[in-house]
């Protein structure tokens, strides 16, 4: 990177010719256990997220470090309670932000704090188990400069209980909304056919027995008869956070002219 600025300084390539170089793909090793991608977010607006599920405890402390080394900032998910223990002690100088149902963690250097762009998302549950999956959405909506509004319990076997959250959601006037569902799925189908917003459905694997696991749900959002709608993974509350956050993102800077 330095050698790209000094030969901007120098006038040897023009602007654009180092925004392309400062987007070529960043690796940076941690040992033999990971490549960090450390140019992602210069690259494409999205922060590398570390996934530790699986990963042992030292590995897991050693890629935080480096990661707050080389961009101030660590973002990990799916936590277990050993690896959560060992992160607050290791990192307790650093600003630490807990999403205790996602079971996610946010470690800054406490001069950082994320730029806002002016995004708006909306985020919906059918119910409060589908909390863990929500919080995930919100966190890298967040960190990825957005501000979010939570609803949980919107689900359809009380329709009733989706008039208010919905109408919170028209009234700060978000750019898209995720809405995470599990059993039948039936919620972002719902809402679908009743705003204009951009909305991205989570299905997440709460249910049991025939179709159970996130299946039913998953097939029934594939299957919407609502347009507007698009479908990520089950469970993948940090897929939907970023592609929403992309839209939202994209639509501040839209109003701002830039």
């Amino acid at each position: 990177m330095r050698e790209i600025l000094e030969r901007l300084a120098q006038g040897k390539i023009t602007v654009d010719e180092a925004e392309r170089a400062l987007k070529i793909n960043v690796v940076e090793n941690v040992g033999n256990v990971a490549k960090l991608d450390i140019g992602r977010e210069l690259r494409r607006n999205t922060p590398e997220i570390i996934f530790a599920e699986g990963k042992a405890t030292k590995d897991l402390v050693d890629i935080c470090s480096r990661m707050l080394a080389k961009n101030g900032r660590a973002i990990a998910t799916r936590l277990d309670d050993e690896q959560i223990g060992a992160l607050k002690k290791e990192f307790e100088s650093f600003t630490m932000e807990t999403f205790p149902h996602a079971k996610s963690m946010v470690l800054k250097k406490r001069d950082q704090q994320p730029a806002r762009s002016g995004g708006k998302v909306g985020v919906l549950t059918a119910g409060t188990v589908d909390l863990a999956v929500a919080e995930e959405a919100k966190m890298i909506a967040e960190e990825m400069g957005c501000e979010t509004y939570l609803e949980a319990d919107a689900g359809v076997a009380g329709i009733h209980r989706l008039v208010r959250p919905l109408r919170s959601m028209l009234e700060n006037d978000v750019d898209c909304l995720i809405v995470v569902a599990g059993r039948e799925g039936a919620l972002p189908t719902v809402v679908a056919g009743l705003v204009d917003i951009p909305l991205v459905a989570v299905p997440t694997s709460s249910g049991y027995g025939y179709g159970g696991g996130g299946q039913a749900a998953l097939m029934a959002m594939l299957q919407a008869c609502s347009l507007g709608l698009a479908v990520v993974n089950i469970d993948s509350g940090i897929a939907a956070g970023v592609v929403a956050a992309q839209i939202a993102n994209r639509a501040a800077r839209a109003r701002s002219g830039h």
